[in-house]
């Protein structure tokens, strides 16, 4: 430690004085003044540094350094002389220089303290964690990243061997070596997964003085490639879905521009992917408008619209669904089902229904519900129906069991043992009924018809009152002369089996009309038998609900035990036009309103509407049963093709009769 003793507390000697205090090395024992007022001295008193007004009696052993500031060369000569032996004295020349050169030092700390903080700023900022050693492999740097991603504090880092930080490290190694290793994979202590880069550090003279590195967390980039991965796997696992399906699917984006189709797309409409792919979605339209742009417009499924697509200008259904991502339209997705081919599985599935018709449940005439003389006398008909091999016609409003009647007759007779087919005679087209009744030859392939695969049992035509002319005509041969002939074919095929026959209609009033044959009318009324409306026998209404009842609580899972007093009242005040029919869907649709612990249907289960009874002045002319059934089903009819805006098949559909019924009963009633 060396004593300075300075002369002179002016500005020099104050600046001197300050920078003076801040060296280690250097202690200022005393300054000197005859100035008690100058801003060396008030500096140094403030400070508890020794002040004087005389430098004589400060002169000893114990002053290295005497700096003289005062400007008088009278008092540096004085100083020369008196000094110690072991004291310098510098005059203020140099002491000027002395303290220029310590401001410019002081500087230059802080600018390179103010550029080492910038760095250490960088380098604690950036992601990637540095860690550098020096030749002995101990640890000299050591970021915030590093901190973080090895969990070792900083200053526990600072000053250990590297191994300590991280045990698998392999810095010395490369300081030995002098090598470079780049992205490398390492799993740390803490679990954490990284990639690190190692370099040697290399001095101007090509010295190793030790080594860094640099590494990353890819943790989350592991975690990232993942997650890639699994999207990458499903989007090529749904492609691989869409390319296998039979149904021919496309996707368009959210302008209408195609983006994906599959392979079936390409069989129905003849379109290759160029043809297709960044093009319009009404590029593959050959009649129609496009229902992709449709569902874009409006971001809502369009189902079942009939088309005409691709080259060949194929029939095809189509379904369009708009494709919602987060709330934001991306696109539309369109399944095209080709015509041809769903006709074709159409046909099979009459085939299945054919076979499942053989395989229905036997019904008997025991179960027939009700106690009335006009049910027993019915019953008593068809018992002497069953025993003798006669054509039967079943007589009888919608819904009052003919269908019932016509299998027990079947059941109780001899045939019993064989088919029981069912036809609606209403449900097809002429030409596809006459090819399900008789079969057909065509392009070298044939096939059989109902009548034989009914062979020696009972086929039923229901409602045989919609046939056209046409087929009543064949079927009077088969009636007459017990033989069928294949359409398309020419040979007469024998063919021994009953008809039942049943219809709603009048009969004998299609025939004044000249739509229903009279020769196959009464070849038909061998033995005609009368199916009371449920009207005519409300005293077995409390029978065929109980009967009822039991079958519906086997199809619900319900324990219902019947009806209270209201309720059964009500279901006796009505007239029933739809019969035993309209009866179990009554029941049925009060059954789902009931609670679980719920065990009586009770009259406010009931629906109200089904049950509504229209008031009428008793001065209203009351017409026959025929004539006021004829004026509710034309009204029926204007009413459900004014809904449908005139549209005939929309209005058959709703309707759930054939066209070909539609346009009959249209020409009937005089709405065309």
């Amino acid at each position: 430690m060396q004593n300075i003793l300075i002369v002179g507390a002016g500005n020099g000697g104050y600046a001197l004085l300050k920078l003076m205090e801040q060296a280690d090395y250097l202690q200022v024992t005393a300054i000197v003044d005859i100035n008690e007022e100058a801003p060396g001295m008030i500096y140094a008193k403030e400070h508890h540094i020794s002040t004087y007004s005389d430098w004589k009696p400060l002169l000893s052993g114990n002053i290295q350094i005497i700096i003289d500031v005062t400007g008088n060369r009278e008092v540096f000569q004085e100083l020369l002389v008196n000094r110690p032996a072991t004291a310098v004295v510098i005059p203020g020349e140099i002491a000027n220089l002395i303290v220029t050169l310590l401001e410019e030092k002081d500087d230059y700390i802080q600018i390179i303290d103010r550029k080492k903080m910038m760095q250490e700023l960088i380098f604690n900022s950036i992601e990637e964690g540095m860690i550098g050693i020096d030749d002995q492999g101990i640890v000299n740097f050591f970021n915030k990243s590093a901190e973080k991603m090895t969990k070792m504090p900083r200053e526990k880092a600072i000053g250990k061997h590297v191994h300590e930080v991280i045990g698998l490290s392999e810095l010395p190694r490369i300081f030995e070596t002098g090598s470079v290793e780049l992205n490398k994979e390492l799993t740390l202590e803490s679990g954490t997964k990284i990639v690190t880069s190692r370099y040697p550090m290399i001095n101007e003279e090509g010295k190793r003085v030790g080594a860094f590195a640099v590494f990353k967390d890819i943790t989350e980039v592991l975690r990232l490639a993942e997650e890639i991965t699994n999207l990458t796997e499903i989007q090529k696992m749904l492609e691989a879905i869409i390319y296998s399906s039979d149904d021919a699917i496309s996707v368009v984006d959210e302008e209408g521009k195609g983006i994906l189709i599959n392979p079936a797309y390409t069989r129905i409409t003849g379109f290759s992917e160029e043809e297709v792919i960044g093009r319009p979605a009404t590029a593959d339209i050959s009649e129609g408008e496009s229902i992709h742009l449709k569902v874009l417009q409006t971001k809502k499924p369009i189902r079942g619209v009939n088309l005409r697509v691709g080259k060949q200008k194929k029939e095809v259904i189509v379904n369009v669904a708009p494709i919602i991502v987060n709330s934001e339209l991306k696109g539309s997705v369109g399944v095209i089902h080709d015509m041809t081919e769903m006709r074709g599985l159409m046909k099979e599935l009459d085939r299945a229904k054919t076979l499942i018709r053989t395989l229905e449940l036997s019904y008997s005439l025991k179960d027939i519900s009700g106690k009335s003389k006009q049910i027993n006398f019915a019953i008593d008909q068809a018992r002497l129906a069953a025993s003798v091999p006669v054509t039967v016609l079943l007589r009888g409003e919608v819904g009052s069991g003919k269908d019932l009647f016509a299998h027990a007759i079947h059941s109780e007779s001899s045939r019993a043992p064989h088919p029981f087919i069912r036809v609606n005679c209403s449900a097809l087209e002429e030409h596809l009924l006459e090819k399900e009744l008789f079969g057909f030859e065509e392009n070298g392939l044939s096939q059989a018809g109902l009548f034989e695969n009914a062979e020696h049992g009972t086929i039923f035509l229901d409602e045989v009152g919609e046939l056209t002319k046409k087929t009543q005509a064949k079927l009077l041969r088969v009636l007459r002369e017990n033989i069928i002939i294949r359409v398309g074919g020419s040979s007469s095929i024998p063919v021994d089996v009953r008809v039942i026959a049943a219809s709603s209609l009048n009969l004998e009033k299609a025939m004044r009309e000249g739509t229903f044959r009279e020769d196959f009318y009464f070849q038909l009324n061998r033995m005609p038998i009368h199916i009371p409306a449920l009207s005519e026998r409300k005293e077995d209404i409390p029978i065929i609900a109980e009967h009822l009842l039991v079958k519906l609580n086997q199809e619900f899972g319900r324990n219902v035990e019947g009806f209270t007093e209201e309720a059964m009242d009500s279901l006796l005040a009505y007239d029933w036009p739809g019969n035993v029919r309209e009866l179990e869907n009554i029941i049925s649709r009060s059954m789902i309103f009931l609670q679980p612990n719920d065990r009586f249907v009770e009259e406010q289960h009931l629906p109200k509407s089904m049950l509504a009874i229209e008031n009428k002045d008793d001065d209203e002319p009351i017409g026959t049963l025929a004539e006021q059934m004829d004026e509710m089903e034309k009204k029926v009819l204007a009413r459900a093709l004014k809904a449908s805006g005139g549209n005939k098949s929309q209005t058959a559909k709703k309707l759930q009769i054939s066209l070909r019924t539609l346009y009959y009963k249209l020409e009937k009633y005089q709405l065309v």
